[in-house]
């Protein structure tokens, strides 16, 4: 069975986690930015890594868009972000509807990973969305629980990756 590991990463998580998912499967890493889905038809396992931008996962539409002709093959699909795992409503609800519009395939698998957020390291349009974000959520008169949260991973910072996440996903691309 021939397997690929295809990533998008703009600060260095999710390439983490895709170079250590391809070593636990003795599989190619390559960065997704100019893979064609044609070049895909010839792997029978596919793994797609791209981090969170407001709910968005990075490059997945490589899979999304092309999901008809993926059909055949078994695929996970795993995020990087800073949003704490409990928060299934957040994983289950948001992020699967903006990426999976007609609901995920039975072929298609989601992992999320945490990932990280060096404040000095992001760029100004990331640092100034993040700034922007804090305030219009800080100056919501009753913020819901999830808004609360906005506002404190706001402020977060450091690396929250971890190679011992990704055994759930290794399992299910072996299995």
């Amino acid at each position: 069975m021939k397997t690929i590991v295809l990533y998008r990463s703009k600060y260095g998580s999710t390439k983490s986690y895709a170079e250590w998912i391809g070593e636990a499967l003795g599989c190619e890493v390559r960065d997704a930015k100019g893979v064609k889905a044609d070049e895909l038809l010839c792997y029978d396992k596919i793994v797609y890594g791209g981090g969170l931008y407001a709910e968005i996962i990075a490059g997945v539409t490589l899979i999304t868009k092309n999901i008809e002709k993926l059909k055949d093959k078994k695929i996970a699909v795993f995020t990087t972000g800073i949003t704490p795992l409990d928060c299934r409503a957040y994983y289950d609800g948001e992020v699967l509807e903006k990426n999976f519009k007609n609901g995920v395939p039975e072929n298609v698998k989601i992992f999320n990973l945490m990932g990280k957020m060096i404040l000095a390291e992001l760029s100004l349009p990331h640092r100034l969305a993040i700034k922007a974000l804090k305030k219009i959520m800080s100056g919501k008169e009753n913020p819901t629980d999830m808004e609360k949260l906005l506002i404190e991973l706001c402020d977060a910072d450091g690396d929250f990756t971890d190679k011992a996440q990704i055994a759930d996903l290794v399992e299910y691309i072996k299995g």
